[in-house]
């Protein structure tokens, strides 16, 4: 509330941002990959880099702007639900020049996300469709609708919140024909993430069906999406499982990442989402 002065017990400093953290999860998932980032000439670069250099993330398109590396402030309640203020900062001076075509051919799938400008993810989505890849766009946050972008889509991820937005959909609107009228609208499969409740995923070739989320007792829900992000586009990546599969294993994957604090620190390897299917 405005003029409302909130205390907290503790804060921690911690890697993060949203391509960061999917690219961490499509790592831990199994699975190769390259981030493309910018960070400032800062010491908050090295803490944002760190975990990715660890788990050999590729960051060969990561470049250093004179902007100060991207900062967001992250407020966990004490249900474990979260709300977020991100300045942006060397993220607005990520190119898609910085994919070069080799890099880009010698992979599968690209995730964009919203944390970088409309124009560069529209450029790098084109070429990637030249190239054959899949493309996962997480519609976060949802600020516009970038109607070239998603001309270029395979599959679209949104929460409940960013899928009412793009559609401009009433309240009492189902979540099943809300992700159809996406598919309907965009012409892309449509995944809408919906926390404890699971998943609903729509596309042309089959009707929409749900899935659900395991019972978990959640600490901090920062960063689930994008492990969900991450690890579909991991198994997507396989190009040997359905998309029912691909859902199913991110929603596992999303909901332990609930049941640890930190947005990376969270994100579940891939043998601990086998061992917790049982």
């Amino acid at each position: 509330m405005p003029g409302e002065t909130v205390l907290t017990q503790s804060y921690h400093p911690v890697p993060g941002g949203k391509g960061a953290n999917q690219a961490l999860a499509v790592k831990r998932a199994g699975v190769p990959v390259n981030f493309v980032g910018a960070v400032g000439k800062d010491h908050f670069a090295d803490c944002a880099l760190s975990l990715l250099r660890e788990e050999a993330v590729g960051l060969e398109a990561t470049i250093v702007s004179d902007r100060p590396t991207g900062c967001a402030v992250v407020m966990v309640d004490t249900e474990g639900e979260n709300s977020i203020v991100v300045a942006s900062g060397a993220n607005l001076d990520v190119r898609a020049h910085q994919v070069s075509d080799a890099l880009l051919q010698s992979n599968r799938v690209l995730v964009l996300q919203q944390e970088v400008s409309f124009e560069e993810n529209e450029s790098l989505g084109r070429r990637a469709q030249q190239a054959g890849l899949k493309i996962v766009l997480n519609l976060a946050p949802a600020t516009r609708i970038p109607e070239g972008l998603l001309a270029n889509t395979d599959f679209l991820i949104v929460n409940e919140v960013e899928a009412k937005f793009l559609a401009g959909a009433q309240p009492h609107v189902s979540m099943t024909e809300l992700a159809e009228h996406l598919v309907d609208t965009y012409d892309c499969g449509t995944l809408i993430t919906l926390g404890p409740a699971g998943c609903v995923v729509a596309s042309g070739d089959e009707h929409a069906f749900g899935v659900d989320a395991p019972g978990v007792e959640v600490v901090d829900t920062t960063g689930a999406g994008d492990t969900f992000t991450g690890y579909f586009a991991a198994l997507l990546a396989q190009e040997r499982l359905s998309l029912r599969q691909c859902a199913a294993g991110a929603t596992q994957a999303a909901s332990l990442a609930c049941t640890r604090m930190g947005a990376q620190s969270g994100i579940p390897y891939a043998q601990d989402v086998l061992r917790a299917k049982g």
